[in-house]
């Protein structure tokens, strides 16, 4: 059973791994424990790797490690954990702006509107960020 509740998104990420340069990817989905991301290049279990969310200022930054990789199609989606624990309760706020731009991309489609990331976040908080914060991430 699933440990962490996880949240589709498509918020973009970079990742490093060892000497190679950044990859730009698009998370998958986020929870507590950890994201999947979709990737052009299969990464090795175990692996450590970086993680570069520069939707959020001050960009979110974490070290993650591998947890697995599985090919779809012509790419890769790949699971991580944070290395850090502390990284975990920075990683709830990063959910949270992937909610926001859920929620904007949502708005654009539904409504015609094309709000500015801090509005979304204003409507979607007023909207949305009770519920958000009743969520128990350590339930399966």
């Amino acid at each position: 059973m699933r440990r962490f509740i996880r949240h589709p998104s498509s918020v973009p990420i970079e990742i490093r791994a060892e000497a190679a340069p950044m990859r730009n990817c698009r998370i998958f989905d986020v929870s507590v424990g950890g994201l999947a991301f979709d990737s052009p290049h299969e990464l090795a279990a175990g692996a450590q790797i970086w993680l570069r969310i520069p939707l959020v200022r001050p960009a979110f930054t974490a070290a993650a490690q591998v947890v697995w990789c599985k090919q779809e199609g012509g790419s890769f989606r790949v699971g991580v954990t944070f290395v850090d624990a502390h990284d975990a309760f920075r990683a709830r706020m990063v959910e949270q702006i992937c909610h926001i731009e859920d929620y904007r991309r949502q708005v654009r489609a539904t409504q015609n509107r094309d709000l500015p990331i801090e509005d979304a976040a204003l409507e979607w908080i007023e909207k949305c960020a009770d519920e958000f914060s009743q969520l128990n991430t350590d339930d399966d």
